[in-house]
């Protein structure tokens, strides 16, 4: 048995497009995982401009992923994930309809 799915879920913050909104999202590492940034895929529709049209988010775009760490976790990809949804540049992005999925 391996870890490599993992299913993890950001609750949107607050003041912002996406205040009580809960996203689910899947993370997947491979066989380079801690040495190699995981992907990360939405599966609840969003609009952030580090994530593509699929919802994965797309590593050149997410400085976390470019920059990636073996020290950094799943925790802090979804903090910074969660952060970067709170940006001031991304608070009043049009949302999807709230329950839609990729």
């Amino acid at each position: 048995m391996t870890l490599t799915h993992w299913n993890a879920t950001i609750l949107g913050p607050p003041n912002s497009v996406h205040e009580n909104r809960i996203y689910s999202l899947h993370i997947e590492c491979g066989q380079s995982y801690p040495d190699k940034p995981p992907s990360v895929r939405f599966i609840s529709k969003i609009n952030l401009p580090c994530v593509n049209k699929n919802g994965v988010v797309k590593p050149e775009h997410f400085s976390l992923l470019r920059n990636w760490k073996r020290s950094y976790s799943m925790e802090i990809i979804l903090l910074e994930l969660r952060k970067e949804m709170a940006r001031s540049t991304n608070r009043k992005i049009p949302q999807p309809p709230e329950g839609e999925t990729y």
